[in-house]
């Protein structure tokens, strides 16, 4: 990396330029995370500079990183750091607990969007700090956290009004109850999941409908116990719904679906008809035609 620029017979360092006002905030800016880790390597210079940069992140995405990063060098990263509003510790999902999570949520009460998703080492206790510390989230990934239960869904309505997306995805610990709860506490909520979860039912997915109007996205795979009514409810109070998976939900049918085909709604299971030409092709390994007029 060459680190000089020479201009009229003068050496400019990379390191003389003003540090919080240049190469913080308009140059790491657009440098990958895990260049800058290692750029902090090069010397004590280097490793002060990438320091200030850390505590003055307002994004930290693991996922640039790698999946390698000790839980040590986690915990040094954000010991200074109290401006973070996107977090992001999927990467950690292995080794990161309450322990090292709480106090980085502790300290960011500016928090916006955090993703936890496949953190099974966590407990309810980070849900809680995040819904207590960060009251202005809008956007929680919890895919796959089963410990995600009633009482932390509670926590989370009560203080996080402001959400507008949450990935409750195989978190099979909530029912109807916790849903509906915060179906009715969160209503600017454009983007909800509740997929691979045996125990939600046409009631939860009802009292979303009706109490979250700008829904966008609404994601059902695998729920085994919706039906068409909850389906219906869906088409008549959210006008702005533009995605709805409905795949393994063998209870909702086209007689549901086709009046949110006809509003351009991308649903992922195909037509029937269009289901049985596939399968037809698969069989005879041809598509014979059929005039879909008649």
């Amino acid at each position: 990396m060459q680190m000089d620029v020479e201009t009229r017979g003068c050496k400019c360092h990379l390191l003389d330029l003003p540090w919080e006002d240049v190469l913080v905030t308009h140059i790491f800016c657009h440098v990958p995370l895990r260049h800058l880790v290692r750029l902090q390597r090069v010397s004590k210079q280097f490793y002060a500079l990438i320091q200030v940069y850390l505590s003055n992140c307002r994004t930290f995405d693991l996922t640039q990183i790698g999946p390698s990063l000790p839980k040590e060098a986690f915990c040094n990263m954000l010991k200074d750091n109290k401006v973070i509003q996107n977090l992001s510790v999927q990467n950690c999902s292995d080794w990161v607990t309450d322990k090292e999570l709480l106090p980085v949520i502790g300290q960011n009460q500016h928090l916006q969007r955090v993703d936890m998703r496949g953190c099974v080492r966590l407990t309810r206790h980070s849900l809680v700090a995040v819904s207590l510390s960060c009251t202005h989230l809008q956007h929680l990934g919890l895919a796959h956290c089963e410990w995600v239960d009633s009482l932390s869904i509670r926590s989370l309505a009560d203080h996080c009004g402001d959400l507008r997306s949450i990935d409750l995805t195989a978190c099979r610990q909530l029912k109807d109850e916790a849903v509906c709860y915060l179906a009715r506490k969160c209503v600017k909520m454009r983007s909800l999941s509740v997929a691979v979860n045996a125990n939600i039912t046409d009631v939860s997915v009802e009292e979303v409908a009706k109490n979250c109007r700008e829904l966008e996205e609404l994601d059902l795979t695998g729920c085994l116990r919706v039906r068409n009514d909850s389906i219906r409810t869906v088409a008549e109070y959210c006008p702005k719904l533009h995605s709805l998976k409905v795949n393994h939900c063998h209870n909702v049918t086209e007689s549901s679906l086709d009046p949110l085909r006809k509003r351009n709604v991308d649903i992922d299971v195909e037509p029937p008809l269009h289901r049985a030409l596939v399968l037809l092709q698969d069989v005879v390994g041809f598509a014979p035609f059929i005039n879909l007029q008649i």
